[in-house]
């Protein structure tokens, strides 16, 4: 290997440039047999690395969410929900409600979707360069609840604060403490015009006190998330119940 090719690959690898080391011998064989010049070859291998840091970010995002599993929208069955609203649906994917500090409730009884489209929204929001924490209500009432006995609270009340989108799913699945409901209204009480917060419950919203324990807690909760809101509406047949009973009766047919 001449000096210039241990240079050059050094340089690349001091300035963390992994794609342009691994493509350039390959992508300038290529661009001298179709007889490209050197500013587009240039172009090419720089476009490529930008493609794959792009693509190294998102994926680091995406681990940061701590998604519980990943899931977009393109497998999601509309057909089964035709209480919801498809058209805005895809308009949220764009992610300009994010950019405006609003929220979307999704709001219908279990089964129907709404944690795989608060995933895949969630997703979205990775994928154009946002940053994403998604939590159950119940994990993140323990997670605040254990910041606090460690003094360390603030620290993540301030991490959570950064996420340009939180999305809590499951409210209303288990009922919380007093302690636990104080803390939660905190956390959205913070974000209140100054993050966007994506809330899934099975309860509508008469019912939610029976999960804060307080009329009062619950009245001024969903003030603030209910002023700049979505509401995606999902009540229907259990989708998953639907698809055990197609599984159960094609195993029986066979």
């Amino acid at each position: 290997m001449d000096t210039p090719q241990v240079l050059l690959e050094h340089y690349l690898k001091q300035l963390k440039l992994p794609t342009m080391l691994r493509e350039y011998v390959k992508l300038a064989e290529q661009c001298a047999e179709e007889g490209v010049d050197f500013q587009r070859f240039l172009l090419r291998l720089v476009e490529a690395e930008m493609l794959d840091r792009d693509r190294r970010a998102t994926e680091r995002r995406i681990k940061a969410a701590r998604f519980s599993v990943v899931k977009s929208l393109e497998t999601f069955d509309y057909l089964a929900i035709p209480s919801l609203n498809k058209k805005l649906v895809l308009e949220l994917a764009r992610c300009e409600w994010i950019g405006r500090n609003e929220n979307v409730l999704c709001l219908g009884n279990s089964g129907t979707g709404k944690t795989h489209i608060g995933l895949a929204l969630g997703l979205a929001a990775c994928q154009r360069g946002l940053r994403v924490r998604f939590t159950t209500a119940a994990a993140l009432v323990h997670e605040l609840m254990e910041a606090r006995d460690e003094k360390r609270l603030l620290r993540f009340q301030k991490h959570l604060l950064r996420q340009e989108l939180l999305i809590v799913d499951e409210l209303g699945f288990v009922p919380l403490s007093k302690t636990g409901a104080e803390m939660l209204f905190e956390v959205f009480s913070q974000r209140y015009e100054r993050g966007s917060t994506l809330v899934t419950s099975n309860l509508p919203f008469a019912e939610w006190t029976e999960v804060l324990g307080s009329e009062r807690l619950t009245g001024a909760l969903l003030d603030r998330l209910t002023h700049h809101v979505h509401i995606l509406e999902m009540n229907g047949d259990s989708y998953r119940l639907k698809t055990s009973k197609q599984k159960r009766a094609a195993e029986r047919a066979k």
